[in-house]
């Protein structure tokens, strides 16, 4: 068999299509400015290599979930301005401050942050956020204006300094949905009380990928945009080139095993699947320890220009597919050492055919391709086989 040259297991980053995604969503959020969203290390494309692309391609903002994910951000030298809004009692919030991240507040946080930044003399800068419907974090509508007045106090002091509120929309993906309607007016009205209260708003964030496509009037100063980055539509009636987008991700590896079986052989754990026929079974040497849903029985696996389709249980390092002829294994023909890829890149699978083999969405399958599978980054510029 050809010797492979590239990694057994690979997830390769294509930081040119990342750029051109960037720049489409900044044309269409423009005038507003786009935050990059770069949470669990940028859904799993690598947090500072995607964050230094997008940044160099337009973006203005970096958002994180976590406090410890901005502070890995700047200790790589990345200035830019970082959100970071998810928070536990147990968030390093002097490192925040210390760092300069820009913190969002749903409620009990303020204290907290308050007091880094009262122990470090320097104003900790803050995002206040309404739940205006989504349920998660945010503060509740009915205590808004107490918010605000002790957001004021602490502004006043020099602790802290109000440059944004922000919220989050539940059902932007749906665009006939009416319940974005009244998550728009809550934003307004909690802005306007925000305003009223005596708080200069420097930036208003409401809208997501989907939103920024479907929404204009959601767009305000800010979008904040993460899974269109990827190149992935949050749509179930549009793919990504409908949105003028390139996936991102290419999740490859390499045919480990090739071998003729006969008609009735079972195929992995419980023997869910028997051949119908005699016919070539070629193994793929990853499963769900890399990150790939063990549910997904039925998606396709590109070899050799062909969708071949997985069957039987996947495993925890390892699946198999059909190659449904006979002839493929011990010959010149053998498919044994080609390269498989599962999804991403022309001609290949689509994240969305995994996504729907496994019941779930577009978001988890990237996110989830574990750190067993190298990152390597590539760019028409330089070539780079570095690991995230």
């Amino acid at each position: 068999m050809d010797r492979v040259t590239f990694p057994e297991r690979v997830a390769e980053i294509d930081l040119d299509a990342l750029r051109h995604n960037v720049r489409q969503l900044r044309d269409v959020a423009h005038p507003a400015r786009v935050m990059a969203v770069v949470k669990a290390d940028a859904y799993g494309h690598g947090a500072v290599p995607v964050a230094r692309a997008a940044l160099e391609a337009g973006a203005a903002w970096l958002g994180v979930a976590h406090v410890s994910e901005g502070v890995a951000l700047r200790r790589a030298g990345i200035e830019a301005p970082i959100l970071a809004w998810l928070h536990t009692s147990g968030t390093d919030f002097t490192a925040g401050v210390e760092q300069g991240l820009d913190l969002g507040i749903s409620g009990w946080e303020l204290e907290h942050i308050v007091a880094s930044a009262r122990e470090l003399e320097r104003p900790a800068i803050v995002h206040l956020k309404i739940d205006t419907g989504l349920g998660r974090n945010g503060c509740p509508p009915d205590k808004w204006d107490a918010l605000l007045s002790r957001a004021v106090e602490y502004q006043e002091e020099g602790l802290i300094r109000v440059v944004g509120i922000f919220s989050h929309l539940a059902v932007a993906d749906e665009p006939a949905r009416p319940e974005t309607d009244l998550q728009v007016t809550a934003f307004r009205e909690a802005v306007g009380a925000a305003e009223n209260a005596g708080i200069d708003v420097e930036v208003r964030h409401l809208a997501n990928t989907p939103a920024t496509f479907s929404r204009p009037d959601c767009h305000f100063d800010l979008v904040r945009v993460g899974l269109g980055i990827y190149g992935l539509s949050p749509f179930a009636d549009q793919g990504s080139a409908d949105l003028g987008l390139k996936p991102v991700m290419t999740f490859s590896t390499v045919v480990s095993h090739c071998k003729e079986v006969p008609a009735g052989q079972g195929v992995s754990y419980g023997f869910a699947y028997r051949t119908q026929k005699a016919t070539t079974l070629g193994l793929i040497p990853v499963g769900y320890g890399d990150g790939v849903p063990r549910i997904a029985t039925g998606a396709p696996v590109l070899v050799e220009g062909r969708m071949y389709p997985v069957v039987g249980r996947i495993a925890m390092d390892q699946l198999v597919v059909d190659f449904g002829a006979t002839g493929l294994a011990d010959t010149p023909n053998s498919l044994l050492g080609r390269r498989a890829v599962l999804f991403g890149g022309s001609g290949a699978p689509a994240v969305e055919d995994w996504a729907a083999a496994a019941q779930t969405i577009n978001y988890e399958i990237v996110t989830r391709i574990s750190d067993r599978v190298e990152r390597v980054y590539r760019e028409a510029s330089q070539e780079s086989d570095d690991d995230a």
